[in-house]
């Protein structure tokens, strides 16, 4: 199984022989990540901030450079079809390995048929995830537009109840749903609340993840999907208020730490975040720890955070055969480090040119970062996030009636 190694090497002795030792102007910091003890059997914080799975975007690569950034963000793999693992056990370590470095790290599978989703938590189980999480969120046409998984899945809540558990009953660590408000004219909060009654209670899963908008499955994309569909953050807060033995974490249109520190005061258990992590990681997985798990910054500036991803990057660089991955793989989780600041375009052209000559990733920043003032690259992460309009701050007043269904069972229990 690939791996990184569980003991850090040693980053000032390797950066001698390294490419970038040349712009390499001060000794790196080495964080110190303190394991804390929570209310579960989980060693690690929380998940009040996690980075939402997103289809060729949170690969390895991405994930390692965000475990740099941020020491206790959540990081969530790609959706992985079920199906795919179980056709390809003799290469397993292609689509489940990971560096130790990268927990708290949560499994997304999709799929629908219970049998292979049994088989895949099962086939999952040494790699050691931390959760496993079954995608009823997605609204591609590819997954869910013929009806096979994906968000279509939600109107099948008894399916998800049976998949759920045959999860569940392979492996040893929490499982998890990740859904919308509803799909199509099926966005009534009743019929919300009924999809998260009976997969609760056909299934030992107690944590939801919801983006907060529903979804259309009328062959629009997902960019539409994302943008057509109101936010209805009011049913997310209802769900809170109804079912209060179960966790749920708001998804959708939080694109700062600033939102998801307001989220998390009207209530949320946690916060996913998915695009704004990907295209501004600094100043968005940067804040994380300070800001949202009110830790210390472990101080390095993004010269050390490069420095330490590109020992990593060329570590593996063509370990996958067929020259994968390559440089240009390697490089893209990069590409929106230096968001809006000083030299940023430059840079990205140098990158694209240097693609052609560059045989490693440590020779490409050697070249291409050239065009970042030191004073971006050895700053270290701001500590306040900017202070944007509060979305959530009436939000409880907008919330739909209790759900009925959970008063009858109240008053059954009576």
């Amino acid at each position: 199984m690939w791996c990184l190694p569980t003991v850090r090497p040693n980053v000032s002795e390797m950066f001698k022989c390294s490419s970038l030792h040349r712009f390499h102007s001060r000794t790196l910091k080495q964080p110190t990540t303190a394991i804390f003890s929570t209310t579960s059997s989980s060693p690690y914080l929380p998940p009040l901030f996690s980075v939402a799975p997103m289809m060729e975007w949170t690969d390895n690569h991405y994930r390692t450079l965000a475990r740099i950034i941020t020491k206790h963000a959540w990081l969530y793999t790609e959706m992985i079809a079920a199906q795919t693992l179980v056709h390809q056990q003799t290469n397993l370590d292609r689509f489940l390995a990971f560096s130790p470095q990268q927990h708290p790290i949560v499994l997304q599978l999709g799929g629908s048929n219970v049998e292979s989703l049994a088989k895949a938590a099962k086939l999952s189980h040494p790699y050691g995830y931390d959760e496993i999480n079954l995608n009823c969120g997605c609204p591609s046409p590819k997954v869910a537009g013929h009806g096979c998984f994906g968000v279509s899945l939600m109107l099948n809540p008894k399916l998800v109840g049976e998949a759920m558990s045959a999860i569940a009953d392979n492996t040893n660590v929490p499982v998890t749903v990740k859904c919308r408000i509803g799909v199509d004219d099926h966005d009534s909060y009743d019929e919300l609340c009924d999809f998260v009654y009976k997969v609760s209670t056909l299934s030992p899963t107690r944590h939801f993840i919801v983006h907060s908008r529903k979804a259309l499955l009328g062959g629009i994309s997902p960019a539409d999907n994302r943008r057509i569909p109101p936010l209805k953050y009011e049913y997310y807060y209802a769900l809170v208020r109804d079912f209060p033995d179960l966790r749920f974490t708001i998804n959708g249109g939080i694109t700062s730490v600033s939102k998801v520190n307001a989220a998390l005061k009207e209530g949320a258990y946690g916060v996913m975040v998915g695009r704004a992590a990907y295209n501004n990681p600094w100043q968005t997985l940067g804040l994380v720890d300070t800001a949202v798990y009110g830790v210390p910054s472990n101080g390095l500036t993004r010269r050390q955070v490069l420095e330490q991803y590109q020992v990593y990057a060329d570590s593996v660089l063509g370990t996958q055969g067929n020259g994968r991955p390559n440089v240009r793989d390697l490089v893209k989780p990069l590409l929106n480090i230096f968001h809006s600041e000083n030299g940023n375009s430059l840079w990205k052209r140098k990158a694209d040119a240097a693609f052609k000559e560059c045989k490693t990733v440590g020779s490409l920043l050697e070249e291409s970062l050239k065009a970042i003032p030191d004073s971006v690259l050895d700053s270290p992460i701001s500590g306040c996030p900017e202070i944007g309009e509060d979305v959530f701050a009436d939000v409880h007043s907008v919330l739909p009636p209790p759900y009925k269904a959970v008063e009858q069972q109240f008053m059954l229990c009576a």
